[in-house]
């Protein structure tokens, strides 16, 4: 399976899954760190994919869905966005929302 194949098997697989660098309780970046408290927040059970310590994931992933930048989160199966809209929606209230239909 190759790392793409890999990526959409983690994305199909998980209800929500963040690919971060680091892991939610050890995040390596700032931006990392805020997307994944704020999924955090929302008290549901989440997956995380450590980008770091896979490089063939970090080396796809921008190709995955055409996102350049780290972090990506997806909510059943679809591409959310990274820290910045993830902050505006919880701000909102609609990553709460979102989060909690899918982890039900």
């Amino acid at each position: 399976m190759d790392a793409l194949e890999r990526i959409d098997d983690i994305v199909k697989k998980n209800p929500v899954v963040i690919f971060m660098k680091g892991t939610p309780t050890m995040p390596q970046c700032g931006f990392s760190s805020r997307a994944a408290q704020a999924l955090m927040e929302c008290g549901k059970e989440f997956a995380h994919v450590n980008i770091l310590t896979d490089p063939e994931i970090m080396e796809n992933l921008p190709k995955y869905q055409n996102w350049p930048t780290f972090p990506q989160i997806y909510i059943n199966g679809e591409l959310i966005g990274g820290c910045d809209i993830t902050l505006e929606m919880y701000q909102k209230g609609d990553l709460q929302k979102m989060v909690g239909e899918a982890v039900e």
